[in-house]
């Protein structure tokens, strides 16, 4: 059969002249590099960093050096421990006050809206009863609605209840945190199998020591995710205690800073913008080390629920 024979043995003429395209295969080690991606993340990164790099430059200068510097470069002495010396003890050392406000609002609010958060989203994603379904769509509906629409509403409620004035008038609103709510119920929807729940039952333990000794430990990075996100919120928290606080000993952080730069605008008021500057230093350096320590954590943590196997 001499044609079938010359169709083995004849050389195709396209099968050695077509190179071959090698595919370059991308991994967790060879991750895929783009140009416009890398400028567009080292833009933002320059966004993130010029204020920081301001705010950190500014508070190494005197009041007089400050105004008639530039603003992004150091000039006259390096006045850094002098600034932080003045700060804690300008105005009767008021500052200490209001970083102890502070961090009372973070620990009472902040802690509480966590403890919620953890109790309130593991009933949700692990228990079924009626009336679920709405209580998601009420959750939901809170996370849209801003904080600063129901700052009236809760105004009046609590000077109603003769709270204003008060700690509890900041710590009480803390509390709630709808978007917490809804991160740990994803969460433990995720990373605690019901599977191991039952096992947990069959073998005769109660709700209360599989929630602690089981559920509790799987459920740390979303735990500290979610503490991350509150405490953020209530450190920064500024426009609360402006229409609930009206004493300045029980400022917090935000609205104190605020008054001294105010004092610059009214009649006689001493400038005191160096001051302010080392203060709102002092008072970014615990959130950002409270992100560079916690960062494997919450990372994991706002990851859960983005792959489904």
């Amino acid at each position: 059969m001499p044609g079938a024979t010359d169709a083995i043995t004849r050389p195709r003429p396209h099968a050695t002249a077509t190179p071959r395209i090698r595919r370059r295969v991308h991994s967790v080690d060879r991750p895929r590099r783009s140009a416009a991606l890398t400028l567009l993340a080292s833009l933002v990164v320059l966004y993130t960093l010029v204020p920081l790099a301001w705010l950190l430059i500014s508070a190494t200068k005197t009041q007089q050096n400050l105004l008639g510097s530039p603003g992004i470069w150091f000039s006259g002495r390096f006045a850094l421990w002098d600034n932080i010396r003045e700060t804690f003890s300008y105005d009767g050392g008021i500052f200490g006050r209001w970083l102890l406000n502070t961090l009372l609002y973070v620990a009472l609010g902040a802690g509480g809206a966590t403890v919620l958060a953890v109790l309130g989203g593991y009933g949700l994603a692990k228990f079924d009863f009626r009336g679920k379904r709405t209580v998601f769509a009420v959750v939901i509906g809170a996370v849209a609605v801003p904080t600063t629409a129901l700052a009236v509403p809760t105004f009046l409620m609590f000077s109603k209840m003769g709270l204003t004035n008060t700690p509890w008038a900041v710590i009480i609103p803390s509390l709630i945190s709808p978007f917490g709510l809804y991160l740990m119920w994803v969460f433990a929807a995720e990373a605690v199998p019901t599977e191991l729940l039952e096992a947990a039952r069959v073998d005769g333990a109660g709700e209360l020591r599989t929630f602690f000794r089981i559920s509790l430990p799987l459920l740390a990075p979303g735990i500290v995710t979610v503490l991350l996100f509150t405490v953020v919120a209530t450190w920064n928290n500024y426009f609360l205690p402006l229409i609930m606080i009206k004493d300045p000993n029980w400022y917090p952080l935000t609205l104190g800073l605020s008054s001294w730069n105010d004092q610059a605008a009214t009649a006689g008021g001493q400038p005191v913008f160096n001051l302010v500057i080392t203060g709102s230093l002092l008072t970014v350096l615990p959130l950002i080390a409270a992100f560079l320590l916690l960062q494997r954590h919450w990372q994991s943590g706002l990851a859960a629920g983005s792959v489904k196997e």
